[in-house]
């Protein structure tokens, strides 16, 4: 059984009852809603033994633009709220439940799989809050999968390059295709089913721990 965990305002629901799954409402920024959550959650499936980090966002802004505007602090905090801290306060709560369940052969209570962006690693002009984000869920990796060994719980985070999702969705075919570019082999856009596949594979494979995984075709992004 699946739960998804989103804002009201998202299209969860809808996939939930595509699913068979459970749809429970949250503000990942909103440690109280969060910690609600994951209880409903672990309510409805009778415990949580995997877990998947995707919620983000990546509003792009220059540190000082042509006009002297400067990138809003606020704007910044948001990111970091959301794609960071948001990641980590989820993975703090569903890690404490969890450590109540009982442990497999090789010792495995759970998994965490959180999603960073090769952007982490090379940020594009704009994204000094997105890169900053997805730069610590990346380096919290190691961390959190060496401070929740003692409970057997693995952490693992997949860093995807550019992949089909409704954002991209609705750029028109010259862009999409001058995004896929950036691909060395395949030249085409990340497939939401290599995703997913790569992730039941971190699920899975219980030697596979602490780990950032790229899913990116080669790409390495320039400044623009």
């Amino acid at each position: 059984t699946v739960t998804i965990l989103d804002l009201p305002s998202s299209h969860g629901a809808e996939v939930a009852e595509q699913i068979s799954g459970h749809f429970v409402t949250a503000d990942v920024t909103v440690t109280a809603e969060v910690a609600a959550a994951v209880e409903a959650a672990a309510g409805a499936m009778g415990g949580i033994h995997l877990c998947l980090n995707a919620a983000g966002i990546a509003p792009a802004h220059r540190v000082v633009t042509r006009t002297g505007e400067l990138f809003p602090l606020d704007l910044y905090e948001k990111v970091l709220r959301v794609n960071l801290i948001g990641t980590f306060d989820v993975t703090r709560h569903v890690a404490k439940r969890m450590a109540d369940n009982k442990p497999n052969d090789d010792g495995e209570r759970g998994a965490i799989v959180n999603v960073a962006s090769i952007a982490a690693t090379e940020g594009q002009i704009g994204q000094a809050a997105y890169s900053a984000s997805k730069g610590g869920v990346a380096a919290m990796t190691l961390p959190l999968a060496r401070d929740l060994a003692s409970y057997g719980i693995r952490v693992n985070t997949i860093s995807p390059g550019i992949m089909e999702t409704p954002m991209i969705g609705g750029m028109t075919d010259e862009v999409r295709e001058s995004l896929a570019q950036v691909h060395v082999f395949p030249k085409r856009l990340g497939r939401p089913a290599e995703f997913a596949a790569l992730c039941q594979h971190l699920f899975e494979n219980t030697l596979i721990n602490g780990e950032t995984v790229r899913l990116d075709a080669a790409a390495r992004m320039g400044p623009r």
